[in-house]
This record gives C-alpha cells, sequence and structure tokens, in this order.
C-alpha cells in the first residue's frame, strides 16, 4: 500500500456524519498544516487553509465537504433497539443488513441494523421495500436501560456506516465507504502538497466543509467568511458504468478521467471555465468526462451564490455505488483529477480571471 492509497483508507474509514465531522477535521488539520501558512475554523466548523501571498491578485476557493451520509439517534426502545433519523441521502434499501458504529460519550458502539428473515415473510410481502422508520439497529442492549447506561446511547448521537478499504481486482480500483467526499479531500491534500513548493499566481483558501449532505451548509458559511473570486468545487462524480443504470442518468465511467458537472439540481457551472478545462485537459493531453444529471447538490453551488456570485466548477472522480457502505472508485481519475486542478490553478492568472468573470 503506498502512501496515497494509505491516505485514502484514512479517509474513508474515519468517522464523520454531518455535523459530526471532528475526526476528519483532525486529519485534514494534520495534513494541510504541513503547506499551508494558516488555518483555522469558521463558526460551524469548515477547516479553512490558506497559502498567503503578499498580493493583490484574485482570491481561489477550492472545496471538499468532510461529511459523509448517516444516521442520528432518535430514540430507544424498550427493548433496546434503536430507531433514528437519516442525516443525508438514503435508499432505505441500502440501510437493511448492514453493519454500522454508534459514537457515544462512551465510545464507539457496533451495531446491525436487523432484516426479517424470508422464512417468515409472506411471499406477497418478499418484493416489497422496507420504509426507513421500519428499520431499526440491534446493538445487542437487553433493554433501554441497558442501551442507555451501560453502553452510553442517547438520542442525538451520531451512526456512521462501518466498512474497510479494500482493492477492487488488480486495476487500481478500491472499495471504501464515504467516498462522497473523502476522495475530494485527499485530491486536496495533494493539492496542497505540490503547491507548498510551486508556483501559483493567487490567493488559495482550501476548505474542507461541514454539513454538505444536509444542505451545503459549510461551504455557505465559508464562502461568506472568504468572499472568493472564483469557486472549485471536488465531489465524487456519479459514475453510470454498471447494470440498471442509463446514460439518461448518467453519462461518467470510472476509469475514463475527471468528470466536469455540466448541470446539476443546484447549479449551472461558468460556461468560460468549462472551456477553459477542456483547453487544459488537450494540452495535457488527458481524458475528461461530463455528466448532466438531473438531481444531485454540491458545495459549488453555494460558491456561486455568495455575495454578488462567483464563476464556480464542479470537478468529480467518477464513482460508483455512491452513498452506501461500498462505494467503488480509480487511482488513475483521482491522480488525473489532481494533476488537472494543479494545472488549473497555475493557469488562473488576474487577466483570466477577470475575463471568466465578464459578461461582456
Amino acid at each position: 500500500m503506498d502512501q496515497v492509497e494509505s491516505l485514502l483508507k484514512k479517509l474513508s474509514e474515519s468517522f464523520g456524519p454531518s455535523g459530526f465531522e471532528d475526526p476528519v477535521r483532525k486529519i485534514m488539520n494534520q495534513e494541510l498544516s504541513k503547506y499551508t501558512n494558516s488555518i483555522y475554523t469558521d463558526g460551524l466548523g469548515s477547516l479553512i487553509s490558506e497559502f498567503k501571498k503578499e498580493t493583490d491578485n484574485p482570491k481561489v476557493m477550492i472545496t471538499a465537504h468532510m461529511d459523509e451520509v448517516g444516521l442520528l439517534v432518535k430514540y430507544i426502545d424498550d427493548e433496546g433497539y434503536i430507531r433514528f433519523q437519516q442525516l443525508g441521502g438514503w435508499l432505505d434499501s441500502a440501510l437493511l443488513g448492514q453493519r454500522w458504529q454508534i459514537s457515544t460519550k462512551k465510545g464507539i458502539v457496533f451495531g446491525i441494523s436487523g432484516i426479517k428473515t424470508p422464512h417468515v415473510i409472506k411471499p406477497e410481502e418478499r418484493k416489497k421495500t422496507i420504509p426507513s422508520d421500519e428499520i431499526f439497529i440491534d446493538v445487542g442492549a437487553i433493554n433501554k436501560e441497558d442501551a442507555e447506561k451501560n453502553m452510553g446511547i442517547h438520542p442525538g448521537d451520531p451512526i456512521a456506516p462501518l466498512s474497510e478499504f479494500k482493492f477492487l481486482g488488480n486495476k487500481g480500483l478500491y472499495v471504501g465507504k464515504a467516498w462522497d467526499d473523502r476522495i475530494g479531500l485527499a485530491v486536496m491534500i495533494q493539492i496542497a502538497k505540490s503547491l507548498h513548493s510551486n508556483f501559483h499566481p493567487n490567493k488559495l483558501f482550501l476548505v474542507s466543509t461541514v454539513q454538505e449532505e444536509i444542505g451545503l451548509r459549510g461551504a455557505q458559511t465559508s464562502s461568506f467568511h472568504i468572499n472568493p473570486d472564483i469557486g472549485i468545487n471536488i465531489e465524487s462524480g456519479v459514475a453510470g458504468d454498471y447494470p440498471g443504470i442509463s446514460l439518461e442518468e448518467s453519462q461518467e465511467k470510472i476509469g475514463y478521467g475527471p468528470t466536469i458537472f455540466l448541470h446539476d439540481s443546484s447549479m449551472l457551472p461558468n460556461i468560460k471555465f468549462r472551456n477553459l478545462i477542456i483547453t487544459i485537459a488537450e494540452e495535457l493531453k488527458m481524458d475528461i468526462q461530463f455528466n448532466v444529471l438531473k438531481g444531485y447538490g454540491q458545495d459549488g453551488s453555494a460558491i456561486q451564490r455568495a455575495h454578488s456570485g462567483t464563476p464556480t466548477i464542479n470537478i468529480a472522480v467518477p464513482t460508483r455505488y455512491l452513498h452506501s457502505h461500498n462505494g467503488v472508485i480509480s487511482r488513475l481519475d483521482f491522480d488525473n483529477t489532481v494533476k488537472l486542478i494543479i494545472n488549473l490553478i497555475k493557469r488562473l492568472d488576474v487577466k483570466t480571471i477577470n475575463n471568466l468573470k465578464s459578461f461582456d
């Protein structure tokens, strides 16, 4: 396992549902403080890392979010089973029969989401989807008192998927949880490492945001704090290269390069920004992809709408099986995303940024 794979493993396996990103923030603080001049948090908990330059040049804000989809303890029933509230967008079917970790005042508690055995289910009921409000988590408690007093579980405790980083096949594919958006954080760390000793023309702000999955909240507060001239959001893409998904739903594939989002339910990108990235990719002889999505939502839209408006683009690492215990990414896509964004940052001089901001 090389350094990048070790970093991806550490980030993927870290606990960090929306609003409870502290373990991930500690990793990002440790990694980014090696390269940046100043690092601090805003009032909501987003980690802001500054590359200070003695210049009046524009401010470039680069974001990736720390939080993952998770759950929140709603209440404990009399038998000691945990009922929960979703944090972020889950398919109900993805919640069943899975392993979970609950962060309590006494530490991490292991649990599983119970699933009724097919032996007792009527044939006509087997095809029905079980709604999330009927799903529970079994922590092995005897009753409610056992769960509360002995295990330390209480309403409001966060719950995250429990899933191990693994290699898939022998073509540079990685399996893990929370690639949305730990993959973006890993790209950001590699960018910081490279730009620490290489030229870049502007004031850079690398922001590890919080609470993206429940409303892009960290990107809103941090972008209003920074007031950037340019926004680059790094995300996990929506790969469409597996059975049951069509080109109408997604147009990107893992292993075919970074993806530029051209439409999602939260944002349209700056078209000049898109054209600049196409030019850079051509110069690098790098394959890139484009995706037009009906749904989705990402931090770039919060940056785009901050203050008087900011030219913004969303660049993604294609990912299979988003918002589940086991996503799949490609090392090739990861490396090329890092390379593309580093070259983009170096290209963003004053003249280029003024052109992106101009509507003449």
